[in-house]
């Protein structure tokens, strides 16, 4: 059967990080590492990714911290005009609507082929079944759903970002 672990691994381990093999390392150590199949392996991988691990430390550019400090006061100012913005656009929103729906009702009162259409419309309700309403209740409840629901999903869904 195959070993799987060697109690010197670690040794091993520790020689190849530190830089220490293979000549500030004690021979007794030496002797088994060229010996042990494990401890062979863990040295040829360790070596391996800490020369991988300096060839990309030589790659690295950290910014200067200057830099990071003000981009982070650019992010934490930025972010707290969204936050700030938020109530005026919803103030902006209520009173775009509000303006929508007056011109509405100016328009409504002021224009006769309008309130002529509006009465057709209002006698031809009047004059629906009542079994229609019901077999179609489903279809007026869905757009109802469609008409006030949806937008107001959207609205809340889109604002938390």
């Amino acid at each position: 059967m195959r070993q799987l672990e060697c109690p010197f691994e670690a040794d091993a381990l520790s020689a190849a990080i530190q830089g220490r093999w293979p000549n500030q390392i004690d021979s007794e150590l030496h002797a088994h590492i060229t010996q042990c199949a494990i401890c062979s392996d863990v040295l040829t991988v360790a070596r391996a990714l800490d020369a991988e691990h300096e060839i990309a430390r030589h790659h690295i550019a950290v910014p200067d911290s200057g830099r990071v400090w003000w981009l982070a006061q650019l992010r934490g100012r930025r972010e707290a005009a969204q936050t700030a913005a938020r109530p005026i656009t919803a103030a902006q929103v209520v009173a775009f609507a509000s303006v929508v729906a007056l011109l509405g009702a100016c328009f409504g009162a002021t224009s006769l082929w309008f309130q002529d259409g509006l009465r057709t419309a209002a006698t031809a309700l009047r004059n629906i079944d009542a079994n229609l309403l019901i077999e179609h209740g489903t279809l007026l409840a869905a757009m109802l759903v469609i008409v006030i629901l949806v937008p107001a999903v959207v609205y809340f869904a889109v604002g938390k970002d």
